[in-house]
């Protein structure tokens, strides 16, 4: 819930720096991201055929 909130405010007042200022600094540590190269060819989304 404070991760929605957060991204309310930012995208309500994307022109204010000091609210994103703000705001940014209550998300903590960000989101782990995921290394393409590791992933098996069944988790590609280029590979499935849409």
């Amino acid at each position: 819930a404070a991760r929605a909130r957060v991204i309310v405010q930012a995208t309500t007042h994307y022109k204010d720096p000091g609210v994103l200022a703000k705001v940014s600094e209550e998300l903590g540590e960000a989101m782990p991201g995921i290394e393409t190269s590791k992933l098996a060819e069944k988790e590609l989304l280029q590979t499935r055929g849409w």
